[in-house]
């Protein structure tokens, strides 16, 4: 695989998990790294110690596929600054057609995947329509108020993580659900591109250590069932893939907003937008409350749409 293809697929997965919603293991899964990036990630442990003493900083390095995470990373830094600051302002002012060029990649990737689970028996249809129904309760969940506790910041690192591993589910989406998406994306981490603090540092350096300890314990996991159960896992996952347009739909119109404890809606800094939407409720273009951009998001979507076909045609496969 090439070093520009993985690092292009590494900032797609990057841009992808700072959007609430979608999942960078998606990316992942209809890239064909998926597969290859569970195993490099549970080669993480106790065993590398045993490694480096045999066979020394080389050994540890081929252990963990560096050069393949060394490049994904890179990808995926700089794609959550283009996430951050490019595709934020894209979710501000033209919102249907970012969720439209979602829509369109995951659906196509429910098509993509469903073709690659080789029998589809009761085992299989039932784990795919358990995967939607769980995907689909996620998306309607009510975000939380949130809690900066570092305990707190500890835990959502790793539930955040967990979910980027599962295509389907987005970590920044669980993150608005445990009411810290707005203090780890935007205060936190916009805040320390804009200005250095060590406050900040300390909080991102606390969620960081959070997700490696999710990551470990989920690759193992799904890295034993793909072992085992191939086709099951599959089924579950492109279930996720399903349970999951309801929230890249592109037309939504915010049904309630973040409240004080008087009941007023709670504005952002410039005091004329409400500063957290809490719940959405699906319209169609002709209710949706805004520009609806037809034309300009049947074309995202049908642009995200062939773009899984580009990544199964033209890139090299992994897994």
């Amino acid at each position: 695989m090439s070093r520009l293809s993985l690092i292009l697929k590494g900032g797609a997965m990057g841009i992808a998990e700072v959007i609430p919603g979608v999942s960078g293991g998606t990316i992942a899964f209809i890239s064909g790294i998926y597969e290859r990036l569970l195993n490099a990630v549970k080669a993480f442990g106790p065993g590398l110690i045993g490694v480096h003493r045999r066979e020394g900083l080389d050994g540890v390095w081929r252990a963990v596929d560096g050069g393949f995470l060394a490049l994904l990373l890179a990808g995926m830094a700089m794609g959550i600054l283009v996430g951050v600051f490019g595709v934020s302002w894209m979710l501000e002012h033209y919102p249907p057609l970012i969720w439209a060029f979602f829509f369109g990649l995951i659906l196509a990737s429910i098509l993509f995947m469903a073709r690659r689970i080789g029998q589809w028996r009761a085992g299989e249809v039932g784990l795919f329509v358990l995967g939607a129904i769980l995907a689909y309760a996620i998306t309607t969940l009510t975000p939380a108020n949130g809690n900066e506790a570092l305990w707190f910041v500890f835990l959502c690192g790793a539930i955040a993580i967990s979910a980027l591993m599962l295509p389907g589910i987005s970590g920044s989406f669980m993150l608005l659900v445990l009411g810290m998406y707005q203090f780890i994306v935007q205060d936190t981490l916009k805040g320390l591109l804009v200005g250095f603090s060590l406050d900040k540092l300390l909080i991102l350096s606390v969620f960081a250590l959070g997700c490696l300890t999710g990551m470990m314990t989920m690759s193992r996991l799904l890295s034993w069932t793909f072992k085992r159960y191939r086709s099951l896992t599959l089924a579950i996952l492109t279930g996720f893939l399903v349970g999951s347009l309801n929230k890249v739909y592109p037309w939504r119109n915010a049904e309630d907003w973040l409240r004080d404890s008087s009941g007023q809606v709670v504005m952002a800094a410039d005091g004329l937008t409400p500063e957290k939407i809490l719940s959405e409720v699906n319209v169609l273009p002709s209710g949706y409350e805004g520009d609806p951009l037809v034309l300009g998001a049947i074309l995202t979507c049908v642009l995200g749409f062939l773009l899984v076909y580009a990544f199964d045609h033209f890139g090299p496969r992994t897994d």
